[in-house]
């Protein structure tokens, strides 16, 4: 920073940088979107300016925060993606994709961008994979909708490295039709069956690790805020899970989660431990599924506009749920209007099998499969969407018209076999009297004969 005729590093005060902070930098700089920024140690102290972190996450430029003169041995090292920027988005990784070229900004029609130049513009600015991409999604657009056409292959590391075309036939696109870009968050748990249990990892200047925090200090709030945006449920546990021997870490500040900000904001550190956290969340289960089965209807799985059963019907519903856990239970809840019901089966390969005998009208109601399973020292449970069933004295009109199409078919097929058999007694009736009357003749000359 250039404070009264002098260049120096820049630090904050009690070095609480984090990824907004880095976003006001590039901003200022017309650099693009923010992507990282570490702290590099200086071999001895020497002069910086100091400034007060909530100058820059205000919104304003650098030149107008008042820093102060002191010492100290670091610095801090930020990348801007330079060429790309999401902007008007809820956070960093999310936005209306604009681009850099000859040093102004536009944005690029919906026509002109897949999934692949996606994953390469989300990696650029140092975000997870895209999860959504389409056009209007963050407002209309500002800049001008350029005519470019990306070919991206998806492992370019940026997106002006990937082949592009003038855009053919497609001489107009409207400004609700400029790209709008979600990238995905960059934590994940990985190391059990699910995605919502295991070890943190943050994505970080293109490179996954675990996650360690400041002093250890992790909270109920902490583990709250990375299921909340893994979209995971609750917090259940963590725990600390000890490593063979010390490897590379990102150290994030805990107040950063508890202040509920996003962890891609938060700013992490270089640094290396032999513990990581283990987090478990509620949402830890998948959704069951329910299947009804009937002598007449075959198989329909759980939906909402509902089934229908002849009455007297033999009929089963099956639940089942893909492969997570061994062991634990179903439970088929049956409601309707007046009273609740419920039965239990264990879970033999992840399903169970309710067998009912004739359908009637008291089976009318509400089907929901709720699987139970004990895990990790907790119970958990997961419920699948509900299947409406109606019992009906006759079938609905599809089936009767195919009913009927079926007897009318038969009809004519028996028809139709009468009329043949009688045209081929028609036609063979006198040869086969001829032919008997010939016998007898012949039998009575041999009797002749004979005399």
């Amino acid at each position: 920073m250039l404070h009264q005729k002098e260049w120096r590093p820049v630090a904050a005060w009690s070095h609480n940088w984090d990824m907004n902070l880095v976003v006001a930098v590039c901003a200022g700089l017309d650099c693009g979107s923010a992507v990282s920024a570490k702290k590099s140690v200086e071999a001895s102290w020497r002069p910086v300016w100091r400034i007060n972190s909530g100058c820059l996450k205000s919104g304003s430029s650098l030149n107008y925060c008042l820093p102060y003169d002191e010492n100290s041995d670091q610095s801090h090292e930020i990348i801007c993606s330079d060429s790309v920027r999401l902007v008007q988005g809820t956070n960093r990784c999310s936005g209306r994709l604009e681009v850099k070229t000859n040093q102004s900004w536009s944005s690029v029609c919906e026509k002109d961008f897949d999934l692949q130049d996606a994953k390469v513009v989300c990696r650029e600015i140092g975000c997870g994979p895209p999860s959504v991409h389409q056009g209007a999604l963050y407002g209309e657009a500002e800049a001008p909708v350029g005519s470019r056409e990306f070919l991206c292959e998806g492992s370019e590391s940026a997106l002006l490295n990937c082949s592009s075309r003038k855009s053919s036939g497609r001489n107009s696109c409207s400004p609700g039709q400029a790209v709008g870009l979600t990238c995905s968050d960059n934590i994940r748990l990985v190391g059990e069956a699910s995605r919502c249990a295991g070890r943190l990892e943050l994505l970080h200047q293109k490179e996954w690790r675990p996650v360690a925090v400041w002093l250890d200090y992790w909270d109920m709030n902490s583990v709250a805020a990375v299921c909340a945006k893994l979209d995971c449920g609750s917090a259940v546990s963590v725990r600390k899970s000890e490593e063979a021997s010390w490897r590379p870490m990102w150290r994030i500040r805990s107040d950063c989660l508890q202040s509920g900000s996003a962890l891609k904001n938060c700013l992490p550190d270089d640094g290396y431990n032999y513990q990581s956290h283990e987090i478990i969340c509620s949402g830890l289960l998948v959704e069951p599924l329910i299947f009804l089965s009937s002598s007449t209807d075959g198989v329909s799985t759980g939906r909402k506009q509902g089934s229908e059963l002849l009455i007297g019907s033999h009929f089963s519903i099956m639940c089942s749920i893909r492969p997570q856990y061994e062991g634990g239970s179903f439970q088929l809840i049956f409601s309707t209007s007046n009273y609740t019901q419920n039965q239990t089966l264990p879970a033999v390969n992840h399903s169970a099998l309710f067998l009912f005998s004739a359908a009637g009208h008291a089976h009318q109601g509400t089907y929901r499969c709720v699987y139970h399973v004990y895990v990790f020292s907790y119970n958990f449970s997961s419920i699948s969407q509900p299947l409406n069933l109606t019992v009906s004295v006759s079938a609905s009109p599809t089936a009767l018209i195919i009913s009927l199409v079926v007897v009318l078919l038969g009809m004519l097929g028996s028809g139709l076999v009468l009329y043949f058999k009688a045209r081929r007694n028609q036609k063979s009736g006198p040869e086969n009297n001829h032919h008997d009357e010939g016998s007898r003749a012949e039998g009575s000359l041999e009797e002749e004969t004979a005399v």
